[in-house]
C-alpha cells in the first residue's frame, strides 16, 4: 500500500539516538524489548519516504485540470464520504477505487472486538482524553518532523488552537462510539476523511506543486509511513501504558480489543500492515525502535505545546470560568510534570508545576476500576460516565458551534493533530 520515493533516507533517521534511547528507557523495560534490531530500524528509516498508495492516486485526481477525465471534486468526495460511493452517478475511476480497497475489510478484523474496543475506550473516560492530549500529542511534540509540519499547515497554532484540538477530539470520539467503524460509522466517515487530507497534505508540501515548502531531504515526506506507525502507537500502546499508571485497571481482554480497533483504524488510515501489530508488547517494542529513529526537539514542538498549555485559558468552561480555566491549565502542567519529567518539561519550554493532580487522578480511579468497574454494574457505570465525558470535552472545545473536522480542502491544511 505504499510507494517509495526514490530518495536518500532523510537526514533525521537516527539523528538524536542516544537522546531517544534515554526517553525510551522506561519502555524498553516495561515492554521486555531486547536488542536492537537492524532490520527493523531499516524498514523505519525507508518508511519516512513511503506514503499511502490509494490516498496519493486520489490526491492526484483531486488535484487534476478540470479538463482531465480523471479528475475528482471535492464536492464528490464529500458526497462520497457522507452518502457512499453508490450515490455518486459517474464517479471517476480514482474515487471508485479508493473507496473500493476501503470497503474491502481485511480477513483479520473482528468488528465485533473491534466495537468492543471502542466500548473499552469509552470506559476509559476522562484518562483517554488526559493520555492522549499529555502523552500523545504533547508528548510526540518532543521529536523533530510532524510537529514542524503541523506549524507549516497551521495546525494547532495560534487562536484556531482550541477548535483544532477539538477537531482531533473529535475523531478519537467518533471512533470510539458503538458501530463507529462499521458501514455508515460516523467514525469510519471521519478517518478516511483525515486519510484523504493528509493525501493533500502530502500533495501540497512535497508533490511537483509544492514548489519546495517542505524540506524532504531532512524529514522524510510530510505525512509518511514510519510517523503515521508512530502515531498509530501513541493512540493504542501508550493509551493503555498511561492509563495503568494513572491508577486504571486494563486487563488482557481489554488490551487485546483497544489494539484491535487502533489496528483497524490503522489500515483504514492507509498505514502499511507491516506496522499494524496486534498486540501492547509487539507495540511497545515498535515503538521503542521509533524512539531510536527518531531527531530531536524542534522550537515547532515548543511553539505547539506552549499554545496547547495556553488554549486552556479559553476553554468553553461554566462558571466561575476563569477559576475553571486556571483549573484545567494547573492541572495539565501538574500531569505534564510527571509524566515527560523535567528535561523534557524544559525542552518545550513549559513550567513545572507540583504533581499534586496525579494523586487525586489515581485515588479516584482505584475506586472506579479496582473496585466498581469490576462488576457489570460498575462497567455499565464507567460507560455512563465516559459519555458524559465526551459531550464534555467536546463541549470545552466548541462550544455552541457545531463539533466537526476540518473542512476537506485541496490547500491541504491538517485538521488537528
Amino acid at each position: 500500500m505504499t510507494v517509495t520515493k526514490d530518495l536518500p533516507i532523510p537526514t533525521r533517521f537516527r539523528a538524536a539516538e542516544a537522546r531517544g534511547e534515554r526517553l525510551g528507557r522506561p519502555l524498553r523495560r516495561y515492554g521486555r524489548v531486547g536488542a536492537v534490531d537492524e532490520e527493523l530500524m531499516a524498514r523505519l528509516g525507508r518508511g519516512l519516504m513511503a506514503v499511502d498508495e490509494p490516498g496519493d492516486a486520489l490526491a492526484r485526481a483531486l488535484r487534476a485540470g478540470p479538463d482531465d477525465p480523471d479528475r475528482v471534486t471535492m464536492a464528490q468526495l464529500r458526497r462520497t464520504l457522507a452518502q457512499g460511493i453508490e450515490n455518486v452517478p459517474d464517479a471517476p475511476e480514482p474515487l471508485a477505487a479508493f473507496f473500493a480497497t476501503v470497503q474491502q475489510v481485511p480477513e483479520w478484523v473482528d468488528l465485533d472486538l473491534v466495537d468492543e474496543g471502542a466500548a473499552v475506550m469509552r470506559r476509559l473516560g476522562r484518562n483517554a482524553a488526559d493520555v492522549l492530549l499529555q502523552l500523545s500529542l504533547i508528548g510526540g511534540y518532543r521529536f523533530g518532523g510532524p510537529p514542524d509540519l503541523l506549524v507549516a499547515t497551521g495546525g494547532l497554532v495560534g487562536d484556531a488552537t482550541l477548535r483544532r484540538l477539538g477537531e482531533t477530539q473529535q475523531w478519537t470520539i467518533a471512533v470510539a462510539q458503538d458501530g463507529g467503524l462499521r458501514p455508515g460509522g460516523e467514525g469510519l466517515r471521519l478517518t478516511l476523511h483525515v486519510r484523504a487530507m493528509h493525501a493533500l497534505v502530502n500533495r501540497t508540501f512535497a508533490g511537483p506543486e509544492g514548489k519546495g515548502q517542505w524540506d524532504v531531504a531532512r524529514w522524510g515526506m510530510p505525512i509518511n509511513q514510519t510517523d503515521q506507525a508512530a502515531t498509530l502507537g501513541l493512540f493504542s500502546g501508550v493509551l493503555l501504558l498511561g492509563c495503568r499508571a494513572l491508577g486504571v485497571r486494563v486487563t488482557k481482554d481489554d488490551s487485546r480489543a483497544v489494539m484491535h480497533l487502533w489496528r483497524y483504524v490503522g489500515w483504514l488510515l492507509g498505514i502499511d500492515e507491516q506496522w499494524l501489530v496486534e498486540t501492547e508488547a509487539e507495540q511497545h517494542r515498535l515503538s521503542y525502535h521509533v524512539l531510536l529513529a527518531q531527531e530531536g526537539a524542534t522550537d515547532a514542538g515548543a511553539a505547539l505545546s506552549r499554545s496547547i498549555v495556553q488554549a486552556q485559558s479559553r476553554l468553553h468552561v461554566r462558571f466561575p470560568t476563569r477559576l475553571r480555566r486556571w483549573y484545567a491549565k494547573e492541572r495539565l502542567l501538574s500531569m505534564l510534570t510527571v509524566f515527560m519529567g523535567p528535561t523534557s518539561m524544559w525542552e518545550l519550554g513549559l513550567p513545572l508545576r507540583p504533581p499534586w493532580a496525579m494523586p487525586m487522578v489515581m485515588t479516584a480511579n482505584v475506586v472506579r476500576y479496582h473496585l466498581v468497574g469490576r462488576t457489570a454494574w460498575g462497567r455499565g457505570r464507567l460507560q455512563k460516565w465516559g459519555d458524559r465525558v465526551q459531550a464534555e470535552v467536546l463541549r470545552r472545545h466548541f462550544g455552541p458551534d457545531e463539533a466537526t473536522v476540518g473542512r476537506l480542502s485541496d490547500r491541504g491544511r491538517v485538521a488537528g493533530g
